[in-house]
């Protein structure tokens, strides 16, 4: 065999092996969970003395949702005197004038509340979230990003999970203010559905690390100074900050019965930016933790999860490497070697299809037992990652760069319902990116190609050559439709 057509059949096999891997993983987590079934409501009353929370509301240009979020945390019901809002405010624009009015109505209703400015934006969110700290009152941090609106009974729910002293952090589940605005939400209202209540939930459940999602938790002042503070080394902070605060020995609570809605991106492109943030900022933390990790002393399961969480991004790249080397091989070899390599492509995506399926499904039934209408979505879910493995990849490559970075945040409207279109007018929209067009073309080139291997040898294209084609072009598309041109975004 020709030495190029070796070693793509390797890397073929090889990535093959991996995306399996990943997703009986996956499977293997839908299963524990079925076993273990939901997790009960849980009700730890308040002690007689409850501690002084602290509540972060770290903000950069968020003119729609600000005020909304800040009365929210006002209303909180928990005794009045052990409780203060600080607004963490890094806007350039009119939030600023907006969060100030807020905050102001906060205090003529007796809630003690600081607006917070700093001359700089050092570090980002995590600079934010360490500036406040300083002057925090609260023995206990919950936080708040400016898309969620916390219910009245928060506190209470959460709180008395601290008396257990070796409690660091209870983080609750994200709910969805506008799961039905479109295919978009509902697809990512499943995909977190399942990231809480079967990855958090089994991981809790089994003693295993999980992290703080950056927003609707809770932390002990305590925990976040052990484990060194908030860093702004990553783009998850959050992640970041839960390993190190369980390496230190702190445990963490996840609350899968208490819920915080929150607005679901509703572009195309205000979602790969989310994504992509997350990719970088998890490979980031992967480097940062995991040679302090595997050096614990810690049981080999725990590792062997933490293993697969840090490094979950790794399928994106491993996904285009399949693809070329499926595209590219498809040309160089005979028949023979082209109906196998397209055998196991076809087993692969049978796979990818039957394990999502599986995932999903299961979050559905222990969600709300909606099975049927959310399983129809896994065809979108893998549509809708194919078609951003590209961008994902060129995310899990900055993450091993040294170069300088900028935390871009996720542009919010103040979306609601299905029928609230205000977005498609709103001032935060992106522009139509160079991605789009990028990622247009090439599914459009690997559709090409593919169609001219069917024209030119009778063999019919991959499984995963049609997914990743047909991603890159829905996405594509859909982002150059929904973007604006020619405006500059303010979400820097």
């Amino acid at each position: 065999m020709d030495p190029i057509v070796g070693f793509l059949v390797a890397l073929h096999l090889g990535a093959t092996v991996m995306l399996v891997a990943y997703g009986v993983h996956r499977l293997m987590l839908a299963l524990r969970l079925l076993k273990r079934g939901a997790a009960p409501s849980r009700r730890i009353d308040l002690p007689a003395d409850p501690p002084r929370v602290t509540i972060q509301i770290p903000l950069y240009n968020e003119r729609y949702v600000a005020e909304r979020v800040i009365h929210a945390a006002g209303a909180i019901d928990y005794p009045r005197d052990r409780f203060d809002v600080q607004v963490l405010d890094d806007s350039t624009d009119d939030t600023t004038r907006l969060a100030a009015r807020a905050v102001d109505e906060l205090t003529r209703r007796g809630v003690r509340a600081a607006h917070i400015r700093r001359p700089h934006r050092n570090g980002f969110k995590a600079g934010a979230l360490a500036n406040g700290l300083r002057s925090a009152s609260g023995d206990l941090i919950a936080i708040f990003d400016a898309d969620f609106v916390p219910p009245a009974d928060f506190l209470r729910r959460m709180v008395g999970e601290f008396g257990d002293p070796g409690v660091g952090m209870v983080q609750a589940r994200w709910g969805h203010l506008n799961r039905s605005t479109n295919l978009l939400t509902r697809v990512q209202a499943l995909q977190l559905d399942a990231h809480f209540t079967v990855e958090h939930g089994v991981r809790f459940a089994h003693g295993c690390f999980f992290n703080f999602n950056g927003t609707a938790g809770v932390w002990r002042r305590q925990a976040i100074e052990d484990a060194g503070g908030w860093q702004p080394d990553t783009l998850t902070e959050d992640l970041d900050l839960s390993y190190r605060a369980q390496l230190a020995g702190w445990r963490f609570v996840y609350r899968d019965d208490v819920e915080v809605p929150a607005e679901l991106p509703v572009e195309l492109a205000a979602y790969r930016m989310q994504q992509q943030r997350w990719a970088q900022g998890g490979v980031q933390s992967a480097r940062k933790l995991l040679p302090r990790l595997l050096h614990a002393r810690l049981p080999g399961f725990v590792k062997r999860e933490a293993l697969w969480h840090l490094t979950a991004n790794a399928s994106y790249p491993i996904l285009v490497a399949l693809v070329l080397s499926s595209v590219s091989t498809g040309w160089l070899v005979d028949n023979s070697y082209r109906m196998w390599l397209f055998a196991l492509d076809g087993l692969l995506l049978t796979f990818a299809t039957l394990a999502l399926t599986g995932f999903y499904g299961t979050a559905a039934f222990v969600r709300d037992g909606r099975v049927r209408p959310r399983i129809a979505l896994v065809p979108a879910i893998m549509v809708l990652g194919a078609g951003i493995a590209l961008s994902q990849s060129v995310s899990v490559w900055r993450g091993f760069s040294s170069r300088p970075w900028v935390f871009r945040r996720t542009p919010k409207y103040r979306v609601e319902s299905s029928a609230d279109r205000r977005w498609s007018s709103a001032g935060y929209r992106l522009v139509a990116a160079r991605p789009a067009v990028v990622e247009l073309g090439l599914g459009l080139v690997i559709s090409a190609l593919a169609a001219a291997a069917v024209v030119g040898s009778g063999a019919l294209p991959s499984g995963p050559v049609l997914i990743v084609g047909l991603g890159f072009v829905t996405v594509g598309a859909g982002g150059l439709l929904q973007g604006r041109r020619g405006t500059r975004d303010h979400t820097g």
